[in-house]
């Protein structure tokens, strides 16, 4: 599916209508442990985060050895 093609027009319609919604006024974000924990989570879906993580554990670990002799 094409990604739409937004006129300037559409796009500061579109503008002003979210700024009167504000949805950002009703944004909570997680509130329970449970929720903050699965939210937390939400970076590893592609596993770019995971491969970072690891990659900063090698790092820190060449850095410890290095740091050893």
């Amino acid at each position: 599916m094409a990604a739409r093609q937004w006129t300037i027009e559409q796009r500061q319609h579109q503008a002003e209508k979210i700024r009167q919604w504000q949805p950002w006024i009703q944004s909570t974000g997680a509130r329970t442990q449970e929720g903050k924990a699965a939210s937390s989570q939400n970076a590893f879906k592609h596993g770019m985060s995971k491969l970072l993580k690891q990659s900063r554990e090698i790092l820190k670990a060449n850095k410890a050895f290095m740091n050893s002799i």
